[in-house]
């Protein structure tokens, strides 16, 4: 109950609207009482045959006025209830998009995005049913049930309490029900996420599918998944069903009870005939809500399920974020001091006693093998990860007092693995940037050396990329990259092994345009190959998430330690014309 108890707070924010859909509500409510009443007063009136006429054609616009009435504050009802879910499931979803923007790396690396779709939108989808449905409609069926049976009281006290004695049964049968379906549809709605992560990933990975000749493999996958969603779902609604069916068998067996008695008060003259039908229409009202009933229950269930996925997000912690008053990062000079960092994503330590001194405007490499702690100490110096003991410092100022949107806009990254946007060159360019100019993009664009290959493309600038960039070379993909990080202008700058994905002449010319967007800056570039450290004034070979060792490239080769074995190798496979493996690097026990 905690948790739609939070879906009615969220509601309860749009005042105004759920009032007018409750004042609808009720005023619709009581005229809808009122007709079996007018219709019993006519029956009785007509079969008395005194002044009939007149008075049963009076009486019969009476209750089409009431009708008519009924149903324009039905439908206000129905229109305001509406605009309440609409604006719970926009608040809602707002709410759900703004926390997954500010949850840090750490909550990412455990979540399927699959699963995060299914919950932003099936999720969303049932609270808001809940708060249309649910909200509203289950007030409507308590007004109708405590009328009704107010009524019945009114005509006939034995009648009533004969009727009333099911609903009990009806009671007890709900809370049962909802118990049992919250856990069906639970785990429904887990299923349903697990589905949507097969797909997403099916669809994102189509070229290595089929590359990999795998659709036999992936049609597999999927068809199980679907039968789990299938066999969940079946088994919620069959319950689903039963339990309407058994609400419609007590309805119409109480009818079956009151017709019987109520023909026998009949008989024995205490209730007339136009009473006995006011009952029964009375006992009708009630089909309504107890066909509804089911329905609810459904809701509830499937509402409570959802929203504790939803709310599980909306009130994770994230373990990067910041303080109350953070400190806006201006006119940094980009000097980098990393005291005495140790991290781990669990266990294990990925860099482990790290104390590295980075002067501004430094151009500093780092080399080492793949799980060296190159990527990670780069992630906690951008504070995608905050250090477990330590600190980093910026101008002498610990990151962790710094804003987050001022600390990445200070820092420049240009990763390995390059992700656009399903936008125009220019507005992937600008990604990031505070209102750039167009002479800011093409400048950026120029330094990248992609400008000449933008004006080739059919609109320029204006040109859209496909999805992921699909329609640029790899190449251009990492040029344009480098392209939306320098148009940022960053004090700092971090490249992630950038040039891996073009071709030597292609690198040649990105390297002749960092040299100059590098100066002035400091820079980290995390490379593996030796052209990507030809401007670096300082390399730090890593090993095991530690400082191996640190140095001038010439000072590193004549030392004759782990930087000179891989300048070796690196000049073998160069003269020989091969490739130099990983395992022979790895059997050695000195790669980088």
């Amino acid at each position: 109950m905690n948790i739609l108890w939070r879906i009615t707070k969220i509601a309860a924010l749009e005042r105004s609207r759920m009032a007018g859909a409750w004042v609808s509500l009720i005023i619709a409510t009581i005229l809808f009482l009122s007709i079996p009443r007018l219709i019993g007063v006519s029956i009785d009136h007509a079969i008395s045959g005194d002044n009939s006429q007149r008075l049963l054609i009076y009486l019969g616009f009476v209750i089409i006025g009431v009708v008519a009435l009924r149903g324009v504050f039905n439908y206000a009802n129905l229109y305001l209830a509406e605009s309440v879910s609409q604006h719970v499931s926009y608040r809602i979803r707002n709410m759900l998009y703004d926390k997954l923007q500010h949850l840090s790396f750490s909550y990412h690396d455990h979540e399927h995005t699959g699963n995060l779709m299914s919950k932003s939108t099936i999720d969303v989808e049932m609270m808001r049913m809940f708060v249309s449905m649910g909200l509203v409609r289950s007030g409507q069926i308590t007004m109708l049930v405590i009328g009704s049976a107010v009524m019945m009281f009114l005509t006939d006290i034995e009648l009533a309490l004969i009727s009333l004695s099911f609903v009990p049964l009806i009671a007890i049968r709900a809370i049962y029900a909802s118990t049992r379906m919250r856990k069906m549809w639970l785990q429904a709605q887990i299923e349903m996420g697990h589905l949507t992560t097969v797909l997403q990933e099916n669809l994102a990975g189509q070229r290595v599918v089929k590359a990999f000749g795998a659709e036999d493999h992936e049609e597999e996958k999927f068809d199980d998944q679907n039968e789990a969603v299938y066999a969940t779902t079946y088994t919620a609604r069959k319950a689903q069903s039963s339990n309407s069916a058994l609400m419609q068998i007590i309805f119409w067996a109480s009818s079956g009870v009151i017709l019987w008695f109520g023909g026998r008060a009949v008989i024995d003259e205490r209730l007339t005939i136009g009473a006995l039908a006011e009952f029964i229409l009375y006992t009708s009202l009630l089909v309504q809500p107890m066909r509804m009933v089911g329905f609810l229950v459904n809701t509830f269930a499937r509402a409570s399920s959802a929203g504790q996925r939803l709310f599980d997000i909306l009130d994770a912690k994230s373990p990067v974020s910041e303080k109350q008053h953070p400190i806006d990062l201006k006119n940094i000079k980009g000097s980098v001091k990393f005291d005495n960092v140790t991290f781990s994503y669990g266990n294990a330590d990925a860099v482990r006693n790290i104390s590295l001194s980075v002067p501004e405007g430094q151009i500093i490499a780092l080399m080492g093998a793949p799980g060296s702690g190159k990527t990670t100490l780069m992630s906690l110096l951008s504070r995608f990860y905050d250090v477990d003991q330590g600190a980093i410092l910026i101008d002498g100022i610990d990151i962790r007092e710094a804003s987050l949107s001022s600390l990445r806009y200070t820092i420049g990254i240009v990763q390995q693995d390059v992700f656009l946007f399903s936008a125009t060159v220019a507005e992937n360019i600008a990604y990031g940037c505070v209102n750039p100019s167009m002479e800011q993009i093409v400048e950026a664009a120029k330094t990248a050396q992609i400008h000449d290959e933008i004006i080739a493309l059919p609109e320029g600038y204006e040109t859209v990329v496909g999805e992921r960039g699909v329609s640029l070379s790899g190449g251009q993909r990492q040029r344009l990259s480098i392209a939306r990080t320098l148009a940022m202008n960053p004090a700092i700058l971090i490249l992630d092994d950038s040039t891996s994905s073009v071709d030597a002449g292609t690198e040649s010319r990105i390297q002749a345009a960092l040299s100059a967007a590098i100066k002035g800056r400091t820079t980290f570039i995390i490379a593996h190959r030796l052209s990507s450290i030809q401007n670096a004034e300082i390399v730090a070979v890593m090993q095991d998430g530690e400082i191996a060792e640190i140095g001038k490239p010439d000072d590193l080769i004549r030392a004759g330690g782990l930087f000179t074995q891989v300048t070796e190798l690196q000049y073998a496979t160069s003269l020989n014309g091969i490739s130099a493996t990983t395992a022979s690097i790895s059997n050695s026990g000195k790669a980088l």
